[in-house]
């Protein structure tokens, strides 16, 4: 459905790609004003939005970032900016643990309780976090990346509780495997069809599915849902 979000201040972080550029584009479509990040610099950035670098990776960037007085005026927040890297668990290095957690956890920790405050005075607020299907699952040479999606969860679930009742609702949205540029970068042909023959529905997600997910869940028509994580993944983590 056509959701209104006119005179609603977005902010997407990793809006550059794949999911995140979904996201951005879906928002615009509704009227929105849309703010997004990357860690570089756009090479073809949407001329709709603005478009503000931010490197989770760097403390430095985030401050900037979290210093500007606009920070908390945005009704809806997504984070969806993350890493993954995969390693036995034996073989994981320290720093690499520290960095997924410090992206994908920390980032988002930071930059929810900076736009809550502004979403407390208007009585408002929509949160996304952007999680993944191992969140729920795991698998061999994921410990990092499910360590931090597990734990974006349990922030979520804390934060919905906590604010409720100012209605500000928070949920996690949980991709699972998505035909994005970088998954045809990652798999073959054959290794996505392969991949898609394990998925009940048979086939890849689209990005422009999970940013349906998103618009709902952030949307005014949405006053109930909260503290959960929706996935979406085509059936895969019930078989």
């Amino acid at each position: 459905m056509p959701y209104n979000f006119k005179n609603k201040k977005i902010l997407v972080t990793g809006g550059s790609r794949g999911i995140g550029a979904a996201i951005v584009d879906a928002y615009l479509k509704c009227g929105a004003e849309v703010t997004y990040t990357g860690q570089k610099k756009a090479q073809n950035p949407n001329p709709s939005a603005k478009f503000l670098q931010l490197d989770f990776s760097n403390d430095a960037s985030i401050e900037s970032f979290l210093s500007s007085a606009e920070i908390e005026k945005f009704d809806v927040l997504v984070n969806n900016a993350g890493i993954n890297k995969i390693d036995h668990f034996h073989e994981i290095q320290l720093e690499d643990f520290k960095q997924i957690q410090k992206v994908n956890v920390e980032g988002p920790f930071r930059l929810s309780q900076a736009v809550v405050k502004g979403m407390l005075k208007r009585n408002f607020g929509r949160i996304v976090n952007v999680g993944s299907i191992f969140s729920t699952i795991s698998k061999e040479k994921r410990a990092s990346y499910s360590t931090s999606k597990f734990a974006l969860v349990g922030m979520t679930k804390a934060m919905a509780i906590e604010y409720a009742s100012k209605n500000i609702l928070v949920n996690v949205i949980s991709p699972g495997f998505i035909d994005t540029e970088l998954t045809r970068q990652i798999l073959s042909e054959t290794q996505i069809a392969e991949l898609t023959s394990q998925v009940p529905i048979k086939r890849l997600g689209t990005p422009a599915e999970v940013a349906e997910a998103v618009l709902f869940l952030t949307s005014p028509e949405n006053t109930l849902i909260t503290g959960q994580n929706i996935v979406a993944d085509g059936g895969f983590t019930c078989v």
